[in-house]
């Protein structure tokens, strides 16, 4: 069974001893479920090339070029729809949620240029760090139909595969992302909690009853100790932390 290539990788990842090893595994596993082409990728900025953060991977010639010149990143479904997607996805299920994008007729344009590079179908799998999202590995090129407990394993084994990747190639970048101080006091987490209520400021104020300034004070204190961005970050990570359920 294929399965067992996964179940297989899980275990002999934390056995090797150099990016080299482990990329032995990787590719084996993808060539056993058929795939042509894989990347484990560094979640991509706006304003930076994208194949500066490319961790490992094999395109079809000329693909990562063509995506570069036509700033593809920017709009590209897959990359969009990472930021909301907790588990991995088929390419084409993410163009389905920007049909009525404005900029979907481009997305149509890169869908039709990368089928004639071979990238006929695949899937991606997001991985999630303390800070948020982190990267991805995508897999893809003929059609290959993944069940649900493969779609399971696969997103284990983007998780193994990119964690380490960046502990094998870039061991700054993995100690930043594992510093994150995330130890609340009890009112913090009694304004956390109520936030991830979706309760303002005003509401939370009036429960607990402090001043509307206390309460933004002491969010401002959460978000520092979570490196978040905003409020929404906040509760996105507080989530994906354990620290409200």
């Amino acid at each position: 069974m294929n399965i067992n290539h996964l179940l297989h990788f899980l275990v002999v990842a934390d056995e090797c001893r150099s990016a080299s090893e482990l990329l032995l595994e990787l590719e084996k596993l993808v060539r056993a479920y058929g795939f042509d082409y894989y990347g484990v990728v560094r979640q991509p900025k706006p304003n930076e090339n994208p194949m500066d953060l490319v961790l490992a991977g094999r395109w079809p010639d000329g693909w990562p070029q063509l995506y570069i010149a036509k700033k593809y990143v920017l709009i590209d479904p897959t990359i969009r729809h990472l930021g909301q997607a907790q588990m991995g996805f088929r390419w084409r299920d993410a163009l389905v949620a920007f049909r009525s994008d404005p900029h979907r007729k481009r997305m149509e344009r890169m869908l039709a240029d990368s089928l004639r590079f071979g990238l006929v179908d695949g899937y991606i799998f997001p991985v999630h760090g303390r800070t948020g999202l982190m990267g991805n590995l995508t897999i893809g090129g003929k059609v290959v139909d993944l069940s649900p407990s493969e779609m399971s394993l696969f997103d284990a084994v983007a998780k193994k595969a990119y964690w380490r990747l960046l502990e094998f190639k870039h061991p700054d970048l993995l100690e930043a992302a594992q510093k994150v101080e995330a130890r609340m006091t009890r009112r913090e987490m009694e304004v956390l909690n109520y936030l991830a209520d979706g309760l303002t400021s005003n509401e939370i104020s009036k429960i607990l009853k402090i001043s509307n300034h206390t309460v933004d004070w002491y969010m401002n204190g959460i978000q520092d100790k979570l490196n978040a961005k905003n409020r929404q970050h906040v509760v996105a990570l507080s989530f994906r932390l354990g620290l409200v359920t």
